[in-house]
C-alpha cells in the first residue's frame, strides 16, 4: 500500500466496483441461468457469487482481528462446504447482491477511517503468513475478479446449447 490517502481511496474504489462488475455481468439473467451448473460439482453463477459474499464475511473478520490486535491466525474456511451446506444454488441473487452490497458498504466506511499504521496492520494467514490490510483488500479484489471470470465461463457454457433447466 502506498504511502498516500490518494492510495487508500483507490484501494477501497477497487474493493467496491469489484462488486458493481459481478451484477452487471450477471444483471438481465434468469433463474435458471443464475442456478444452471455444468456438473453436479461444479458451481453456478447463484453459487459463485454466494461464495464472494461468505468470501466478504471472513475478510470483514480478519480485517477487525488485525485491527483488534489479535495474536490468533487468521481464519481459513472451506468454500466447498461453505457453499454446500448452505444450499447457496437456492438462495435468490436479489438476497445475496443485498448482503455483499452490506458487507462493502461496511467495510469500505471502516477503510476509510483507518490510518497509513492502520492499513500496515499484520496478521498471520492460515498458511503462517504475515498479511497486512493494505495486502487483503488487493488480494480479495484479485479473488473477485478470477470469479468474474468464472462467471462468464459458465454463461458461455450455459449458451453453447446446454439445456439451462
Amino acid at each position: 500500500m502506498g504511502n498516500t490517502a490518494t492510495s487508500a481511496q483507490s484501494t477501497i474504489a477497487a474493493y467496491v466496483k469489484a462488486y458493481e462488475e459481478i451484477e452487471r455481468e450477471i444483471a438481465g439473467l434468469t433463474v435458471e441461468e443464475l442456478r444452471w451448473k455444468a456438473a453436479p460439482a461444479s458451481w453456478s453463477v447463484t453459487e459463485v457469487f454466494s461464495h464472494l459474499v461468505d468470501h466478504s464475511i471472513v475478510v470483514s473478520f480478519r480485517i477487525r482481528e488485525i485491527l483488534a490486535g489479535s495474536t490468533v491466525r487468521l481464519p481459513a474456511f472451506d468454500q466447498d462446504a461453505w457453499v454446500a451446506g448452505q444450499k447457496a444454488n437456492e438462495e435468490h441473487v436479489a438476497h445475496i447482491a443485498a448482503a455483499a452490497h452490506s458487507l462493502v458498504a461496511y467495510n469500505a466506511r471502516l477503510l476509510a477511517r483507518l490510518t497509513k499504521e492502520e492499513w500496515s496492520a499484520a496478521g498471520v494467514n492460515a498458511k503462517g503468513d504475515k498479511v497486512t490490510i493494505a495486502d487483503i483488500i488487493p488480494a480479495f479484489v484479485a479473488h473477485v475478479e478470477r470469479h468474474l471470470g468464472q462467471i462468464r465461463r459458465i454463461k458461455e457454457q450455459a449458451a453453447s446449447g446446454k439445456d439451462v433447466r
